[in-house]
């Protein structure tokens, strides 16, 4: 507006100085008759009379352009309201963050979606290029003002990058940003419009995706996934197969992918499982089950296949995924374990065959022969060593009773499913035991301490007890250290729902390291004793199993051994 003033002013002056010369040259030259004081009076009047003439043009002049240009004004006005009325409507309508840089003078207006979206206050908000930059990853930041810079530069039209934006709690979030560039009629780049839409979930699932297809691109298991269709009347058709069902099947993905998976499933093994399968399929359910197989050169496997419903937004089951391992190796294995156990099992039955007839067949003899030399035994043998043959003979014929009496308990004790338990007081058992071996504890005379409560009563085998019990009472007599004298601890505690036995002696010991593996087994041997048969610990390790025991054994080389017995108290 000043400037318009100063305008009409120069205008005005300018006019009105041209006006007085013009007057006075044709007053002066024109008019011969006048005075000079007619002449002034004449060029006064004609300059009061023009100059407002010529101030009036003027001022008509000037209203007409106010006219024009305020016409304009209320025009560009009116367009810049109603693009204002857009930009605020849209910006209510979006979710994006708009923003609007002027590059002169680089000021930043932001809609309130940058509040909304990233957490920030009004009074947080810059506005000013910087405070935008600041806000942008480290690591994104570079590369994404190299490649604004120049767009802007090469004034191209549209442009768009991705990067993190900064959030007010200090969290970051991938936004996809899009920008236009502003120009005026010179073609120079004067502002800069764009809107920030939030990426994060997008970037996640994409992030989620991306390993899932790594996971099923990289499993050895083979994946296939089908149309789901009407599985009761076709098979379902293929969409995709992973890369290990080609390794697997031998076929390439593009000669399976449409078609039926009939290609390589047998007809029988799917058969069986189709009502199943439809019945998973109703209730989307995950369904499992085994199959035989056949890959593209002919070859049969077997497979363990998991059949996974996959349904859409209205829960209807759009599409099975097929995961199918190869169980080739374990059924083989199966197989021979089956048939292992069949020849075991057919073994052990002809092995309790021929120890029944062995025991049987020899009994008899064994009877005649102890018979026989009982007789003998009456007759007066003057040869003395024919007398020693006799005994040593007798001695042997006992030994090999004892040992067929000692298989046929195992027999017993391994063919019974189940035996016959009482209520026994462990101490009334040691005394049988004691009894019976009298004898020998007096010839050995072992220092024998036990810790045993009258009433501790427990609920197993009497005969197998005392068989127990004499086996390791005898087997310490047997086997002391000569040159100290033998101690027996024996105890017997309950703790908590258990029974313990614990049976222990210093006499010479046993070699673990080196028999740790034999120590229960059948005819294991580890001293030389002449009388040694082998079979007392195993049919001690018998006996506590059929029972619902356990044995465990300490032992060390001229230390002593230790025996643990636990029962479950029933």
């Amino acid at each position: 507006m000043k400037n318009k003033f100063y305008l009409i002013v120069a205008t005005y002056f300018i006019t009105t100085l041209l006006l007085a010369l013009f007057g006075h040259y044709f007053i002066v030259k024109h008019t011969s008759l006048i005075n000079k004081e007619n002449n002034f009076l004449l060029l006064t009047t004609f300059f009061v009379i023009t100059s407002p003439l010529a101030f009036l043009f003027l001022l008509k002049l000037n209203n007409k352009k106010n006219s024009n240009d305020l016409v304009l004004l209320k025009q560009i006005n009116q367009e810049l309201y109603k693009s204002n009325e857009k930009y605020d409507i849209v910006s209510k309508a979006t979710s994006d963050t708009i923003w609007d840089w002027d590059i002169k003078t680089g000021g930043f207006i932001w809609n309130k979606g940058i509040q909304g979206i990233f957490g920030y206050k009004s009074h947080e908000v810059g506005n000013n290029l910087q405070w935008w930059f600041e806000k942008i990853h480290p690591e994104d930041s570079l590369k994404m003002s190299v490649k604004l810079y120049s767009f802007i530069e090469q004034k191209t039209e549209k442009w768009q990058d991705y990067y993190r934006f900064l959030c007010a709690d200090g969290t970051y979030k991938y936004v996809f940003d899009r920008g236009f560039l502003v120009m005026d009629e010179n073609r120079n780049v004067i502002r800069m419009i764009g809107a920030i839409q939030d990426i994060t979930k997008q970037k996640e699932e994409e992030l989620r995706l991306r390993l899932l297809e790594t996971v099923i691109t990289q499993t050895k298991d083979s994946v296939i996934i089908a149309e789901a269709g009407d599985i009761e009347k076709e098979i379902p058709k293929i969409v995709f197969v992973n890369p290990a069902f080609s390794k697997m099947t031998g076929y390439k993905s593009e000669e399976v992918i449409g078609k039926p998976s009939n290609v390589f499933v047998s007809k029988f093994s799917v058969r069986n499982k189709i009502k199943k399968l439809s019945e998973s399929l109703k209730k989307k359910e995950e369904f499992t089950f085994e199959s035989l197989n056949k890959r593209k050169n002919k070859d049969q496997y077997w497979v363990n296949v998991t059949m996974i419903p996959i349904t859409d937004k209205e829960n209807q089951v759009s599409h099975w995924i097929s995961i199918q391992r190869d169980i080739s190796i374990e059924k083989h294995r199966e197989e021979e374990r089956e048939q292992l156990i069949s020849e075991l099992t057919q073994n052990n039955k002809d092995l309790k065959q021929f120890s029944y007839i062995t025991s049987h067949n020899l009994r008899a003899p064994l009877s005649n022969l102890t018979g026989l030399l009982n007789l003998v035994e009456d007759i007066p043998i003057e040869n003395h060593e024919l007398k020693e043959i006799i005994n040593g003979f007798s001695k042997s014929t006992a030994q090999l009773n004892e040992t067929i009496n000692d298989l046929v308990n195992v027999i017993i004790i391994k063919d019974s499913p189940s035996i016959l338990k009482e209520e026994l007081v462990i101490k009334d058992v040691f005394e049988n035991v004691f009894n019976q071996l009298s004898f020998l504890i007096s010839l050995k005379k072992p220092i024998i301490k036990m810790d045993l409560n009258s009433t501790n009563v427990v609920n197993l085998n009497k005969s197998y007890m005392e068989s127990i019990l004499l086996n390791l009472m005898t087997n310490s007599l047997k086997y002391l250290e000569p040159k100290r004298q033998l101690k027996i601890s024996i105890s017997c505690k309950k703790i908590n729902s258990e029974t313990i036995l614990t049976f222990k002696d210093n006499g010479i010991g046993i070699d673990l390291e080196r028999n740790k593996d034999k120590i229960f087994g059948l005819y294991q041997r580890f001293h030389d004793y002449p009388d040694s048969k082998g079979l007392g610990l195993y049919l001690v390790k018998s006996q506590v199993e059929s029972m619902g025991g356990t044995i465990n054994i300490e032992s060390e080389v001229g230390i002593g051994t230790t025996f643990t017995i636990t029962f479950k108290n029933n």
